[in-house]
This record gives C-alpha cells, structure tokens and sequence, in this order.
C-alpha cells in the first residue's frame, strides 16, 4: 500500500536529489516543487472544462529549454475543432514556479493569451486567442478533496502530479462567432498540476471522468505505463466527494490503429468500458524532441468499488483516455 502524507513536505533534499519522505500520496496539495538543477525540470499546469455543447482544453508548461502554451477547442454538436498554441525555445516561464495557488500563472503571449488567477475558493480562467475567448470561474471549496502522489523512478528522477476532477465551473466562452454559457450545473472542471524531474523518453495513459450515477458524483483518476515499476499509482476513485486510493497498476486495452474503438480499464476495484465522441492527435517532431499526443473524448460505463466492498454502477459518466509518448 502507497503511504498517505498528511503534512506539507519538499520534494527534493538541499543537493537536488529526491527527498524519500515526499513518496506518497495526499487528497490535499502538500509537496513543495523546489526543484533544483536546468536541463530536466518540467512544470506544466492543464485545465479541461466540459460542457454538454463544448471542451476547452489549455495547457501552460515549462521545460527549463522551452515554453509552450496550448489551447484546443471542440464544439460537441459540429465536431469543430479549434487550436491554438505557441512555443518558445531557450526561454522558460517563470509563473510556472510558484508553489499551486498561491500566485497567478501566465502564458505572456500575445497570440495566445492564457491566465490561471488563484481567488477565494477559487480559480479564474482567461483565455485570448484569435478565435476563442474564455472567461471561467472554476469552484475549488477548502474541503475539496483530490489526488496527489510523488512517482519516484530513481535519486534524481521522479514526478509529482496532482489530478483534480468533479469540479464545477461557470462563465463565458465565445469560440469562432458562437458564445457558449457555462451553467455549474452541467459543467464540470479538471485540472492536472505536474512538477518533477522526467527521464528522456517517456510514454503514458491517462484517463479521468466526472459525472454522476444515481444521483452520485463518480470520479474516474486513472495512469498507466509511466508509473510501471515505481511503488506509485496515480489511481484513485472519487465517491461522495472522497478520494479512495487504488494501489494497484491497472489493465488497459485499447487499438492503437482504431483510437475510436471502446477502450477498457480493468482492476479489482475497476470495471469499466470507455466509448469515444472524439478523437483529438497531436504531433511535433524535432528530432532531439518529439511528442505525440492521441486523446479520445467519450463516455464511462461499469462499475467501481469502494474500499468496503460497495459496487457503484458508472452510468456514462463523461471524460476522455490518452496515450502520450514523449521524447523531452
């Protein structure tokens, strides 16, 4: 069983290399990223906002040689898609090192303009881009629980990321002529907060789903591959607004050659079948750096369980499933 920390603790020791009481996991932001030494450092914050008639999706990253921001736009009822992103090379992005809400983080580019503004239970989301704009207040109450863990590969790599779901959001978003308005009650928030130090080449799933079932919020916080090996999971169910660990590495299956086809995720505690809406790739290849990105957005069905033996039936609960590889 992973080790739940209860107390703020720093990720690394004064010389840089991992601090071995930080392994473990929190359903509150407890790690502090001092992270030390250029060239491995790689800080990225994504935000994911859905409602039943669009996703909007950005990420703001730095990687000590480069900064990048992305946004990607769907429009569920057309199936359009809208992107927009920017890179900078040798250029890092200091908004990206203050410790999670605690201070404003900025893309700083014109044509993509993107802020993540910490408030009072909390997060404003601004967006100007070309063809979409975006206005969001995103609700994060004191008491909200959520899932973070420290993924250790070695002394001098390891990962903390943090996965928040089932939150709610409200506001604007005015996409290509067309204004979409946020009501609470119907969208929902997800956000992922990464800070470590990651080895070269890496490869990842990711899946994660908010909804409700019976008039029961369900949570879905599944990872895959890059914690193979490590005494980390980044798994975790949210039930009645509790964060519960699974410990173990999940099955996965899925087709490569058909992104599209019904995925399933399988575990003791995890039954479940992914159906895609859409199918969102990315690709930037530079040799030295290369990334790809295949993102299904769609729906949960199965069932889960609680740690006392309690089968919660997931009713197409919204969400997507992914696989990254990444040379960085």
């Amino acid at each position: 069983m992973e080790k739940e920390l209860h107390e703020p603790v720093d990720m690394c020791l004064s010389d840089g290399t991992l601090n071995e009481a930080a392994v473990g996991w929190s359903r509150f932001p407890l790690h502090r990223a001092n992270l030390k030494g250029w060239g491995r450092r790689k800080r990225f914050d994504y935000w994911c906002i859905v409602s039943p008639e669009m996703i909007l999706a950005f990420s703001i990253s730095d990687t000590d040689y480069k900064s990048a921001t992305s946004l990607f736009f769907l429009d569920r009822t057309t199936q359009t898609e809208t992107t927009a992103g920017s890179m900078d090379w040798f250029r890092s992005n200091p908004t990206s090192r203050a410790p999670w809400g605690t201070q404003p983080i900025h893309s700083g580019k014109k044509d993509i303009d993107i802020s993540v503004t910490p408030g009072d239970q909390a997060m404003m989301l601004n967006v100007a881009t070309a063809h979409v704009n975006a206005e969001v207040e995103v609700s994060i109450p004191d008491d909200h629980q959520s899932m973070g863990v420290l993924v250790p590969w070695s002394k001098r790599r390891f990962q903390y990321t943090r996965k928040d779901n089932c939150l709610t959001a409200s506001g604007r978003v005015r996409a290509n002529g067309v204004t979409y308005l946020l009501d609470e009650k119907t969208t929902t928030a997800t956000m992922d907060h990464g800070r470590g130090k990651w080895p070269y080449e890496t490869l990842w799933n990711w899946a994660s789903g908010s909804g409700m079932t019976n008039g029961e919020e369900i949570g879905l916080q599944f990872g895959a591959k890059w914690t193979a090996g490590t005494p980390s999971t980044e798994n975790a169910l949210r039930l009645g607004g509790q964060i519960e660990k699974i410990s173990e590495e999940l099955e996965w299956t899925y087709d490569t050659e058909n992104w599209m086809a019904p995925w399933t995720i399988k575990g003791e505690r995890v039954d479940l079948q992914f159906t895609p809406e859409y199918h969102r790739h990315s690709e930037f290849d530079k040799k030295v750096v290369s990334s790809r990105e295949d993102q299904a957005f769609g729906y949960f069905s199965g069932t889960v369980w609680s740690l006392s033996g309690r089968a919660y039936p997931v009713e197409k609960v919204f969400g997507w499933a992914e696989e990254v590889h990444r040379r960085w």
